[in-house]
């Protein structure tokens, strides 16, 4: 069965089961719209990025392209930061989250997952004379970081776990933080992997490099609470592209490396 057919048969499940009581579902409406809304935040190379004609592109975006595609839809982008994905998402704004989306405990409160499509790790990245190794050693620092990603939530883990006294400057997404660091308002960044290493290959007059590495997260697609459908087309949509190759090349065409070969199991 190819991944379109399965997808197919998904929603045609909800036919077959019409004796039962109606539930709104978004697959339901991602059909009958004939599109697919997918929140991308463009401000996170290489995840989401605008290229020289201003078009979206980036691992997330090739990835929501191939779940359009294979949902048998067009695609619609809707740009969002780091801190409003949840909010989008929550306020119907969107189908699905596609935007480095780490899976956390806190959004699991408030929203739902697919199965994990790539892996994300946290960091914090400071010029190399900085001598940082350990929480303590940001005693008296200022660190930028996007407001509401897995980065501002590990440092803020970081900083009230151990008791140091370091100064988090928060900025409303990537762009914005990574720009703060680029021009000299801060000299550390709390991000992820990818975000840190572009920051330091874009300057490399200073001189960062990673010093820290405070988590690594899977991330998912998110959607709504209580969406079984889609869900369940999300889920086998993941496992079937990770089986065939398809995520991993994406994957590596970004990042250089290949997925953790668990994500496929």
């Amino acid at each position: 069965m190819t991944v379109r057919t399965y997808l197919g048969a998904i929603a045609l499940s909800l036919v077959a089961g019409a004796a039962m009581p109606a539930l709104a579902d978004t697959l339901d409406d991602i059909k009958a719209r004939g599109s697919v809304i997918v929140a991308i935040d463009v401000s996170h190379p290489p995840y989401g990025m605008l290229d020289s004609a201003t078009r979206e592109t980036g691992s997330d975006v090739e990835t929501a392209q191939l779940l359009a595609e294979d949902l048998g839809v067009k695609l619609q982008l809707v740009p969002v930061s780091g801190a409003n994905r949840v909010p989008f998402l929550l306020s119907n704004k969107v189908d699905v989250v596609i935007a480095s989306f780490s899976i956390t405990d806190e959004r699991r409160k408030v929203i739902d997952y697919s199965r994990p499509y790539g892996v994300i790790p946290v960091v914090i990245s400071a010029p190399e004379g900085e001598a940082i190794t350990e929480a303590q050693d940001l005693a008296g620092k200022a660190i930028a970081v996007a407001r509401g990603t897995t980065a501002d939530i590990e440092l803020t883990r970081l900083v009230k776990d151990t008791g140091v006294r370091a100064n988090i400057v928060r900025y409303e997404d990537e762009a914005t933080a990574t720009t703060a660091v680029a021009t000299g308002q801060q000299k550390m960044l709390a991000a992820a992997l990818s975000t840190a290493n572009a920051l330091a290959e874009q300057n490399p007059g200073l001189g960062l490099e990673v010093k820290m590495n405070m988590a690594s997260y899977p991330m998912a697609i998110g959607l709504r609470k209580d969406e079984p459908a889609l869900k369940e087309a999300l889920d086998g949509w993941v496992l079937a592209n990770l089986q065939n190759g398809k995520l991993n090349g994406i994957y590596e065409k970004y990042f250089h490396q290949s997925l953790p070969a668990d994500l496929a199991e």
